[in-house]
């Protein structure tokens, strides 16, 4: 019981945490509207999470390998995702997710990713997560209203550097491949156990209303002024990963 208490409680406190950086925001739109509270949260998320992506992807000892980004199917990324240590660690973050579609990356879909993790932990602190969804089953998956990594969906640390060879077992085995960085530098992050949902509330103040998760991802919205940087800055990496080196 103290254990169960002790997650609940971790958990409350991360998510007041956000809820109270939320309400602070402002942010400016691509037409220039300065926007306040939920719907500034959102836009800088997906800024945040566009700029996340390119720095990983600019750093060559840690970015993740060509072999890896042509044979994704989606990318999530959850910038400064919090984790809590109250004795038994916590963590929570909101992010974005985006799929490839037959005219390009999908419109964004926004979830949170909430779990625990047993072991002593002091402190809290913000890690950067990119999680690449590697065939169709763990895409049905990310579709679904709810899934556990690990449990739905198998989830493995993934490979790094340009030049590096991603194992045929780790890319069929698991679904999800996951890139986490604490403080600028590569940082291992066990997802096992984390709970991924559709974030109702960041959809509805960025579209104006709760489109599925499911309608955003299969390329049944369009991608908004508001979105296209973001959208821009997937679309940059896997191109790169898909143009021939120079002999």
């Amino acid at each position: 019981m103290r254990s169960k208490f002790a997650v609940t409680s971790a958990m409350m406190i991360l998510l007041a945490f956000v809820a109270a950086c939320a309400r602070n925001k402002t942010a400016t739109t691509a037409s220039g509207q300065v926007v306040t509270g939920d719907k500034a949260a959102v836009i800088d998320r997906l800024r945040d999470a566009g700029a996340d992506l390119q720095q990983l992807m600019g750093a060559p000892d840690s970015s993740i390998p060509d072999t890896v980004l042509k044979d994704a199917k989606c990318v999530a990324v959850v910038p400064d995702m919090v984790k809590g240590g109250f004795v038994v660690g916590a963590q929570h973050g909101r992010g974005v997710a985006t799929c490839r579609t037959g005219n390009g990356w999908s419109a964004p879909a926004f979830f949170t990713l909430t779990g625990g993790t047993w072991g002593a932990q002091i402190g809290v602190e913000s890690v950067d997560l990119v999680m690449l969804v590697m065939n169709q089953k763990g895409m049905q998956d990310l579709l679904n209203s709810e899934f556990k990594l690990g449990g739905d969906a198998g989830v493995a640390a993934g490979p790094v550097g340009r030049e590096a060879q991603a194992s045929t077992n780790l890319t069929f085995k698991s679904e999800v491949l996951s890139y986490s960085r604490a403080r600028g530098l590569f940082a291992g992050l066990d997802l096992n156990g984390a709970v991924i949902k559709p974030d109702q509330s960041s959809t509805a103040a960025f579209y104006g209303s709760d489109v599925p998760f499911r309608t955003l991802l299969t390329g049944g919205e369009r991608v908004s002024a508001d979105a296209r940087p973001f959208v821009a800055s997937v679309q940059q990496a896997f191109h790169e990963a898909n143009v021939p080196a120079n002999p």
